[in-house]
């Protein structure tokens, strides 16, 4: 479609523009056609064209191809339009009264109406560039075009089918409304320029009102244009870049089909989106809202485009239930000084190419200057006066899309006073010259316009990018109910990009209506932000705005809002019960204070205590039989290991340093060894002792004299402090915080530092207890008199059960109880020892001294036998 309107437009201009077509006379050209279009001009030195959307042309004529088609009529006056018309020609006026600007030159006009229509826009633009004389005299039909520029088209659609083509020859183009972002390439559309904002920076205003008030799941309702589609596509990717998610988007029809519009507004009912976003002219929303208002649709948050942010269509009082409160984004409000005058001032007259203003005029009182055939009705005059009205012509209160206009006719006044006032020898074109000021080149102009910096009387500031687009400053606008019950649009609020501040929206949020029963903005997301402690998890199948909040897991934190991920706490920190910040982990080791560490801290203290008092007991009664008959010299060396066994528990509580990490297991292997060897000598005493009181044996105790049994002890014991020296020279046991039993606790423990040289420390006593067990079983029928080997075989019976189960029980317990398991079997061990081989003695000390004698033991001994 595009490229067969491109070829025709070509053609046309070819036509009419550059070829001789037909001769005349000679040296004269002549037009192959004449359109019949509705516009309005004046002469100049100069002229600018415009094209406007003044009229509507409902549908063209049907094209037979038999018949010459007849020439479209266009309806529905628009009043807003003509204002804008003619502010063109107030700007042209004021600028030729101006004498700085552009002296000594006078600017003219040509306007045209294009109906609103791709096809008449085209007629229109035709007879801009190629004038409408019947006949020109060049015969090679040279010289400057008939106009230095266009202001126009206001349709995005229009602008991209006028500017591609009139881009070849370079000839400007100034849209006051088209805001298509694609329009902004300049490979395509060279010499387009525009005094509104595009859709990407209009997309950018409405994604900060969006950002503002926490909107992150929307709809998107959009016309089957350039614009709509345009607009709706840079809104989507934008809308993804801040974290929000469109949850419809839907294509208003252009057509008015019914059952399109009542699923639309079933799509808007059903969605859990409170607020819906609009890209599209009145026209096109018009059908849908009727249909929302039909089946009493309210509480949608509206946001318009500036396409329809202040159509007057729209702001009847009728929709005031579905679209009150709208917010909007529109173009730059500006003032027009003396134009409210000039509209005034306006006149008809009899002119064929002033035709619009005698429509406008029959339109704006309803008269008609068509006397010819008219039964009734009313005869315009042409002398009505337009200060007894009140219609969007005459309100300059809300002056936009017409302030663009005005900057518009400004900027290539000033383009071309530039082009004007260059002094040859320092110009911007090659070899330093001057653009043809006599012979206009429209691609010199262009330089001109992409170079213009100037400020209007309101005080806003005009210039263009590289791309040929406007300063994006754009008002928020509010629609709100007034007091006679229609809806008036206030400005609440300026998105400007080039805000010094570098905030580019500012809002008066206590100015804005909101029409809802809270009076309040509507929350509008899918999913309700994850507060911190969580984190978002993506709901299947639907957009990322739809998440589950997932706890973190122990160990992490999220401290914002909405944590895609959860941050791990470092080392010795551990999250704390909401998640939100991580604290110091506790540390946990067998302490004093603890409850398990008092009971264990007692019991090592009564049992040094019950040692002592068997010393002392047995150092009262040393010379008493009982005593001296159990080798006294090794029960008190055996009652001395068993109090270091109690003492050493001393140094497995307590917060571990390096020195108790180093002697806890030293002490408490060489005491062990200790006592375990003495009870080994004392059992090897006893079978000694046996053997000697038998014929055959009477040499054995010659072996196992004081000197011997003291060596032996020594020699034993000699063996675990190199084990324990060694261990600790290579791999000496350090304190150690670990986090492996439970992670958010630091268990403060004594790493063993080597395997090895722990298991040789445990294996050594164990080696010795097995071979005082085994002595004391075979010695455990000796006769009566000679009974300490029973209560060795017990006392190792009880060591060795306390010392396998040990094993299992250290290895299954966490952190501290490892600890107390071994204080335990340190304890339970010592214990039997301590009991099973001096609590019989200190019985018969104690409560039978009676048999604390020589004789009771020996007959007793007499008597066994």
């Amino acid at each position: 479609m595009w490229l067969i309107l491109h070829i025709c437009f070509c053609l046309l201009l070819s036509c009419n523009y550059i070829s001789v077509v037909l001769m005349a006379s000679p040296g004269t050209c002549k037009l192959q056609g004449h359109f019949k279009l509705n516009g309005m001009s004046q002469d100049g030195d100069v002229l600018i064209g415009g094209l406007f959307e003044v009229q509507y042309l409902k549908a063209f004529a049907e094209l037979s191809f038999r018949t010459e088609p007849k020439l479209p009529h266009c309806e529905l006056f628009y009043m807003t339009s003509f204002q804008q018309a003619l502010t063109m020609v107030f700007a042209i006026s004021e600028i030729n009264n101006n004498p700085s600007l552009l002296p000594n030159i006078t600017l003219g006009y040509q306007i045209y109406d294009n109906c609103l229509r791709l096809g008449v826009a085209f007629r229109g633009a035709t007879a801009l560039v190629s004038g409408t004389d019947e006949t020109v005299s060049d015969l090679n039909c040279k010289g400057p075009p008939p106009v230095i520029g266009i202001i126009g088209d206001p349709g995005s659609t229009h602008s991209i089918a006028i500017s591609s083509v009139l881009g070849l020859f370079r000839l400007p183009m100034i849209s006051y409304y088209a805001t298509c972002s694609c329009l902004s390439d300049r490979k395509k559309y060279p010499s387009f320029f525009r005094t509104i904002p595009s859709d990407a920076f209009q997309v950018r205003a409405m994604i900060q009102i969006l950002r503002h008030f926490g909107w992150t799941w929307v709809g998107l309702l959009y016309s089957d244009d350039d614009y709509g589609i345009n607009a709706a596509q840079s809104f989507h990717q934008d809308v993804q870049q801040y974290g929000g998610c469109v949850a419809f988007s839907e294509i208003l029809p252009n057509d008015n089909n019914h059952k399109e519009i009542q699923r639309i507004v079933g799509v808007i009912q059903g969605s859990t989106a409170n607020v819906v976003v609009v890209f599209s002219t009145s026209s096109y929303l018009l059908p849908v809202v009727d249909e929302m208002l039909l089946k009493n649709v309210t509480g949608i948050q509206w946001i318009a485009s500036e396409a329809w942010a202040t159509s007057p269509v729209l702001l009847a009082r009728q929709f005031k239930s579905v679209l009150g409160g709208t917010l909007g984004i529109a173009i730059r409000r500006g003032e027009i000084q003396g134009l409210g005058n000039f509209l005034l001032r306006l006149r008809p007259d009899k002119k064929s190419q002033n035709n619009m203003v005698r429509i406008f005029w029959e339109n704006m009182f309803g008269c008609s200057f068509d006397t010819e055939g008219r039964e009734g009705g009313e005869i315009c005059s042409g002398q009505e006066d337009l200060s007894n009205t009140d219609t969007a012509y005459t309100d300059v209160s809300e002056l936009r899309a017409s302030y663009n206009v005005y900057k518009a006719v400004y900027a290539l006044a000033h383009a071309l006073h530039g082009l004007m006032k260059c002094e040859e020898g320092s110009g911007p074109f090659g070899g330093n010259r001057c653009g043809d000021k006599t012979n206009l080149k429209p691609w010199q102009l262009v330089h001109y316009l992409q170079q213009v910096n100037f400020t209007t009387g309101f005080g806003d500031h005009v210039s263009f990018d590289k791309n040929g687009d406007a300063l994006a400053i754009y008002d928020v606008l509010n629609w709100q109910p007034s007091s006679d019950g229609s809806v008036d649009v206030r400005t609440v609020g300026v998105v400007n990009e080039g805000a010094a501040t570098g905030k580019m929206l500012t809002l008066d949020e206590e100015a804005i209506y909101w029409n809802f029963e809270t009076n309040k903005p509507q929350r509008s997301v899918c999913s309700e932000s994850c507060p911190p402690g969580t984190r978002r998890a993506k709901k299947q199948g639907l957009p990322v705005c739809c998440f589950d909040c997932l706890p973190c897991a122990d160990g992490e934190i999220s401290n914002t809002t909405d944590a895609t991920e959860c941050i791990a706490c470092p080392n010795d920190f551990w999250s704390n019960p909401v998640k939100d910040h991580c604290i110091p982990k506790e540390v946990e080791f067998l302490s004093y204070g603890d409850p398990l560490g008092i009971s264990l801290t007692t019991v090592a203290l009564l049992g040094t205590c019950f040692c002592a008092l068997v010393i002392v007991i047995f150092a009262h009664y040393r010379k008493t039989p009982v005593v001296r008959s159990n080798n006294s010299e090794l029960s008190f060396l055996l009652l001395l290991s068993l109090k270091l066994c109690f003492l050493c528990v001393l140094l497995f509580i307590g917060q571990p340093q390096l020195w108790t990490c180093q002697l806890r297991h030293a002490v408490f292997g060489i005491s062990f060894v200790l006592c375990v060897s003495s009870i080994l000598v004392k059992t090897m005493v006893v079978i000694a002792v046996f053997k000697s009181s038998r014929p055959e044996g009477k040499g054995a105790m010659k072996w196992f004299g004081a000197a011997q049994q003291r060596c032996t002890v020594l020699i034993l014991t000699a063996l675990q402090v190199v084990i324990c020296a060694v261990w600790l020279s290579t791999a000496s046991p350090t304190p150690h915080k670990n986090s492996q039993y439970i992670r958010s606790i630091i268990v403060y423990e004594c790493a063993i530092g080597s395997v090895a040289g722990f298991s040789m420390l445990l294996g050594y006593i164990g080696l010795l207890a097995a071979v005082s067990f085994l002595l004391a079983f075979l010695a455990r029928n000796l006769p009566d008199n000679f009974n300490e080997a029973k209560f060795i075989t017990f006392s190792m019976l009880i060591f060795c059960a306390v010392w396998i189960a040990f094993v299992p029980a250290y290895v299954s317990s966490p952190g501290k109880y490892a600890v107390a398991v071994e204080i335990f079997a340190i304890l339970a061990s010592s214990f039997g020892l301590l009991v099973a081989i001096f609590a019989p003695k200190c019985y018969i000390i104690i409560l039978h001294p009676e048999r604390n004698t020589k004789k009771a033991i020996m007959g007793r001994g007499t008597q066994n036998k």
